[in-house]
Formats: structure tokens, sequence, C-alpha cells
């Protein structure tokens, strides 16, 4: 690897066991095994630096739960065993990686006082929309319109957020994933006054 690959895998070792706030220049230099000057060369920036190794340790969650999902599920399996499938991927991974999903809840906060941080957040966020709803609506997601990706994706961002706090914080009492869909079905039922299927 390279100093700027070697700065990435040093960075995202920093916010695993550090967390955002507490990770200084000289813990990802050291980390990397670099002269804390290539953080500037490479990334401008400690905060820059952070941004991109979280943004990429996304992207492999993402992809990792993306493969375990398709994996563990038959290929005739019917749209909520898929997404339940999914969401047991997403909460297996929420224990594993425990470290990462704290890491994100900081970069949550840290957003809001660093404006290059919450446009790179707020960019990574509109990916994820887009990507939850090219993947729980089974389309490529350069053909999902804006107001798809506004619905679907908000709402399963949304529940991603709000499970990934109950799960960090609450286990015991946390929803499986055929709670989340039993859940998903009962609200659909209510504000549809439909019978629940």
């Amino acid at each position: 690897m390279g100093n700027r690959e070697d700065l990435l895998a040093g960075a995202l070792a920093c916010l695993k066991d550090r967390g955002w706030a507490r990770t200084t220049v000289r813990d990802i230099a050291t980390a990397a095994g670099v002269n804390h000057a290539a953080i500037g060369y490479h990334f401008g920036s400690r905060d820059a630096l952070l941004t991109e190794a979280f943004m990429l340790a996304m992207e492999e969650w993402g992809d990792e739960v993306e493969k375990a999902t398709a994996a563990g599920v038959d290929p005739d399996a019917s749209p909520r065993e898929r997404y339940e499938a999914f969401w047991r991927e997403a909460i297996a991974s929420f224990g594993r990686s425990r470290e990462l999903w704290l890491a994100t809840i900081e970069a949550g906060v840290q957003a809001e006082h660093t404006p290059k941080i919450k446009e790179l957040v707020q960019m990574g966020m509109q990916m994820s929309r887009t990507g939850f709803a090219s993947k729980l609506l089974g389309v490529p997601e350069e053909t999902l319109d804006g107001q798809t990706a506004r619905t679907v994706g908000s709402i399963q961002l949304a529940l991603m957020s709000g499970l990934l706090m109950q799960w960090l914080i609450d286990p015991e009492n946390a929803p499986s994933e055929q709670d989340i869909a039993d859940g998903l079905v009962a609200l659909a039922a209510h504000i549809t006054n439909s019978p629940r299927a």
C-alpha cells in the first residue's frame, strides 16, 4: 500500500478505537506508519481523511451486507423474505462492527460543527437513499426518480438510523428482522386503512 491507502486504513482503525473526536493527527500517522505531514498532503485535513475513511467503510459495509443477504436467501424468496434477510444481516453487523457504528453517530455530531464534514455526510446520505431504494425495489440506481429515492430510500435510511441506536443502546429490547417487517406492515395497514396482510 502507498501512503494514501495506509492513511485511510490508519484513520479507520483510529475511528474504531478512539472515535472521531478523540482521534488526533498523530494517532492516525502512528497507526498508518507515516509522517503526520502526509495527512495534509494527501487529504488536506484530519477531518477530510476521517470522512473519506468513514465513507469507504460504509461502502464496504453495504457490499458485505448485500453479498451476505444474497447468499442467505433463496432466489425464489418473496420481497418480505428478502427484506427480513437484509435486516438479519444489518442487525448482525451492528454487533460485529459496534465501534464503526458508534463512529457513525459521532460523525453526525461532528457534521453539526464542521461544514465540510456536513457536506460530505449529506452526500453520503444521498447516496445511501438512492442505494437503499435501488436494492429494495430491485431496480438499477440510474433508473430511479428523485421522488422514489426521497421516499423509499429516506424511510429505509431513517429505519437504519433508528434501529442502529436501539441495537447499540438497548440490544435486549431492540426489534428483530421479523418485528421490523411486522411493524411496517401494521403501519402501512393503519395509514391506508386496509386489513393487515
